[in-house]
């Protein structure tokens, strides 16, 4: 039996995909380098594939040891995307860094925006319905993408134009509240 299924890897690739959803987060990418004046792109990238790597095999264990539900893990990064969309729409800054420690490329772009409470619970639960490296090999393709992504976020900006990415950043501002709305009324105890 061959280790690599290539039907595995597209499925969970695509899967992982969806999830992380990095071209839904381009204007808040957008919104990041302008009050950060860059996003380390490397370092971004390379912290999450941490997370989602130690996730996939401790992230279980480490839920269990804090005696954290998957709910409460979700409600926890909702209420973070909650306050990302409203520095969107609104334009204010609720993510106050000492100007000297360039933190956005960390949190909240790594964690929770590309590695957030989705993207963990999905690490989980692939990891019960597919070999281990056929989801490493869909992380790593996940990855490669984001990290493009990133890298290409000033010239994706400069095609929008200032008009455009202010209009896109209060659009996907909207709907992260709504996603983030949406994790709290599927996560509330019945």
């Amino acid at each position: 039996m061959d280790i690599f299924n290539f039907k595995e890897i597209i499925s969970v690739t695509l899967i992982l995909f969806a999830i992380i959803d990095i071209l839904g987060s381009i204007p808040i990418i957008i919104n990041l380098r302008k009050r950060e004046g860059v996003i380390q792109s490397e370092k971004a990238t390379l912290v999450s594939g941490v997370l989602m790597i130690a996730f996939l095999f401790v992230g279980d264990g480490i839920l269990k040891l804090f005696g954290i539900d998957f709910q409460s893990f979700a409600m926890a990064g909702a209420i973070i995307i909650f306050l990302i969309g409203l520095e969107m729409i609104l334009g204010k800054d609720f993510f106050h860094t000492d100007p000297d420690i360039k933190s956005g490329s960390i949190v909240p772009l790594a964690f929770p925006l590309i590695v957030g409470a989705g993207t963990m619970t999905t690490l989980l639960s692939l990891r019960a319905a597919y070999s281990v490296p056929n989801i490493l090999v869909g992380i790593i393709l996940n990855l490669l993408f984001v990290y493009i992504v990133l890298k290409a976020s000033g010239w994706i900006e400069q095609r929008l134009g200032k008009a455009g990415a202010d209009i896109l950043r209060k659009v996907f501002g909207v709907i992260l509240l709504a996603i983030a709305i949406k994790l709290f009324k599927t996560n509330l105890p019945a």
